[in-house]
């Protein structure tokens, strides 16, 4: 611990260790340097924090890069990013204007390689791809774009997207284990429309469905008349861990509607599951039948009378083929599930709307037993992974069992 005195005030410098680093001491302006790389963030943050002096000038400041999703210090930029938080996000992409004096012997490079490469013309905007006018429009100038280009001579898109990430869910991507082709997911996340607002849909939807506008359950686009749409639901207790979801898709592949709650019971999620298919145009859901998936299936059926179900071919004891209503997931047909959902999505043949499904999808992984399914970490989940590879199973049936 180092410590400094100027003007009648006192600045004190320490090492994160494994000691509460603010403990016995009350400052007014504490910043917390790489964080992200703290051995126990939480433990080291709420010392941080009780021993901030409380006033208007008070002030802390986590500063960082980042270090992959499983430790708290993704959860607290998450929260504050999605605006659920005491604290405030900021991210410096790449193309800040704090790096041009400090990369300006690289952009020189860079701009001399264009030129030699392009009869010494320089960049212009015309010249530019749909990702760089992204960039560009993002605030990204021609000397960065160019740059950009000369390391993309011998690294990998998803490789440069990590180290010089230009959005905060770049920074975070882990690309080795990852199922999914992270250079789409990022590409979609630029692109995605801001769901159907609340005013809206009032008069649209069920009443049932009201309190969860806009708070969990987000609407894209509305159902057209003679369209048919495919769901997929994963249930859980609803009792605060994981999330019941709903995918919904029109016969197009366009995701239309995106449902994701963890505190919704199972009888409950049967009524939302219901009001929202039939808003669809009675739309097929395949419905996961695994542990509370069951019930889900038995409310629609019998309480609801919902019929436009996904079925699955299954053999009994004696070897006799029945369908049995849901799906039934075990490691084979998961393996099913997800491939045929990765390659509907990097083909391009869903469009996915929802930011929570995409941010899932970054932590989407294929484990070394040759399992998959979430990065593990408090807070991550793939609910909305599965609820979406269900739907695409849902259209590949053909099936439709209502007039």
């Amino acid at each position: 611990t180092l410590f400094y005195r100027l003007h009648g005030s006192r600045i004190s410098c320490l090492v994160a260790g494994n000691k509460s680093i603010g403990r016995g001491s009350t400052y007014s302006y504490i910043h917390l340097s790489e964080y992200a790389f703290y051995s126990k963030q939480e433990m080291q943050l709420l010392s941080a924090e009780q021993s901030l002096m409380k006033g208007e000038q008070s002030q802390l400041t986590i500063e960082t890069t980042s270090n992959g999703t499983g430790n708290n210090y993704y959860k607290l930029f998450m929260s504050a990013y999605k605006g659920n938080s005491k604290y405030k996000a900021m991210f410096i992409p790449f193309y800040h204007e704090l790096y041009k004096k400090q990369f300006k012997h690289d952009h020189d490079e860079a701009e001399q390689w264009y030129k030699e490469d392009n009869q010494g013309k320089r960049l212009s905007v015309k010249d530019l791809e749909d990702d760089e006018k992204v960039l560009y429009n993002a605030g990204a100038n021609l000397r960065f774009l160019m740059w950009r280009r000369y390391k993309l001579l011998d690294m990998e898109l998803s490789e440069f997207q990590q180290e010089y990430p230009s959005n905060p869910m770049e920074s975070f991507i882990s690309t080795g284990q990852s199922v999914f082709d992270q250079a789409k997911v990022l590409e979609r996340l630029n692109y995605t429309i801001e769901p159907i607002e609340r005013k809206y849909l009032i008069d649209e939807l069920p009443t049932v469905l009201h309190k969860y506008i806009n708070r969990g359950l987000y609407i894209y686009h509305l159902p057209k008349r003679g369209m048919k749409f495919y769901g997929g639901c994963d249930t859980s207790s609803g009792g605060g861990g994981d999330d019941s979801t709903i995918s919904i898709f029109d016969s197009e592949g366009q995701q239309v509607a995106s449902f994701y709650h963890n505190k919704v019971p199972v009888y409950l999620f049967a009524e939302i599951v219901n009001e929202l298919g039939r808003y669809f145009n009675y739309a097929f859901l395949c419905v996961e039948k695994n542990s509370f998936g069951t019930p889900l299936l038995e409310r629609l059926r019998n309480d609801y009378n919902y019929l436009n179900l996904y079925k699955q071919k299954l053999f009994d004891q004696r070897g006799k083929k029945r369908m049995s209503l849901g799906f039934l997931t075990s490691a084979s047909s998961k393996a099913i599930l997800i491939s045929d959902y990765k390659e509907n999505f990097e083909r391009g043949l869903i469009n996915i709307e929802c930011k929570e499904t995409l941010q899932q999808m970054q932590l989407f992984q294929e484990n070394a037993n040759g399992s998959t399914g979430n990065k593990k970490g408090e807070g991550n989940h793939d609910d909305l992974v599965i609820s979406c590879a269900l739907a695409v199973q849902g259209a590949k049936v053909g099936k439709w069992y209502v007039d």
